[in-house]
């Protein structure tokens, strides 16, 4: 189950990617969101799936850690892309019914936002993929450093927001677990409406709850046990530090999101 789970995982490695400040690679990947919302036409959109498929090759992620972080969220994306097609108005009809229509403009608006949420979903799999927790915590408390002079609590924010990362694949696992145990006392989880399918989790979510409450009760104990403070006088290991490779990264995207701007402006 773990393994068709991408999100909040990290895969060792020592690739280019891998090397990258975990400072530059959340910056970038902010740079990659915003170069997926500034696409509007089809021609253009190829751009940002050669650079998915060109990070993922950098970061030497095999291809199947493509299709697993996509596998969690097939019928959102059959959802959206209904939704779209139904609800976006359009003066071109490519097939009508009765009250039923379709036209180019919301099959192309459908398609579009079907594609941009998988190369959302997909690129920020390779943060996670690539940087472990521990770098993770460490990037976002010094990005959020600055705020300390207005009382924010920048390393507190930091480590919840790892540590509920960090647990998304336990839990995604314990429910695994859950599931078949249940299915194993004869529970059915197929069958019925969909209100009896939603019935049908109540004992999965339960002991699901209970088996959350009880690990987030065993990690604050063991960080207290440790005289665990916050980033008050906290030291690290490895000091964070940039390299030739976050600069010229850093130049990359940025150029490219500039370049992608500039050929959306332009006349086809």
């Amino acid at each position: 189950m773990t393994a068709n789970i991408t999100l909040g995982q990290y895969l060792p490695g020592n690739s280019v990617v891998h090397r990258l400040d975990p400072r530059t690679k959340i910056f970038l990947m902010v740079i990659y969101i915003a170069i997926v919302f500034v696409v509007k036409s089809l021609f253009v959109f190829l751009l940002p799936v050669v650079l998915l498929v060109t990070m993922f090759a950098f970061a030497q992620i095999p291809a199947s850690y493509f299709f697993s972080a996509l596998k969690p969220m097939k019928w959102l994306l059959v959802f959206m892309f209904v939704i779209n097609l139904f609800a976006t108005q359009g003066e071109t009809i490519l097939f009508q019914w009765k009250f039923i229509k379709f036209t180019q403009e919301a099959l192309e608006q459908a398609f579009f936002m079907t594609l941009r949420l998988i190369l959302l979903v997909a690129g920020t799999s390779i943060l996670t993929l690539t940087t472990s927790p521990i770098a993770l915590t460490d990037g976002l408390e010094k990005l959020m450093a600055p705020l300390r002079k207005l009382r924010f609590p920048a390393h507190e924010l930091a480590m919840m927001m790892t540590i509920a990362l960090r647990f998304i694949p336990t839990l995604m696992e314990e429910t695994d677990r859950i599931q078949k145990a249940q299915m194993a006392r004869g529970a059915d989880f197929e069958s019925g409406n969909i209100f009896q399918r939603a019935k049908s989790m109540i004992p999965v979510l339960v002991p699901l709850f209970v088996s959350a409450f009880r690990r987030a009760d065993e990690l604050a104990m063991a960080m207290e046990s440790r005289c665990y403070h916050g980033g008050e006088g906290r030291t690290r290991m490895r000091e964070l530090h940039f390299h030739a490779r976050d600069l010229f990264s850093t130049v990359f995207l940025v150029a490219f999101l500039v370049g992608i701007i500039l050929l959306e402006k332009m006349p086809l």
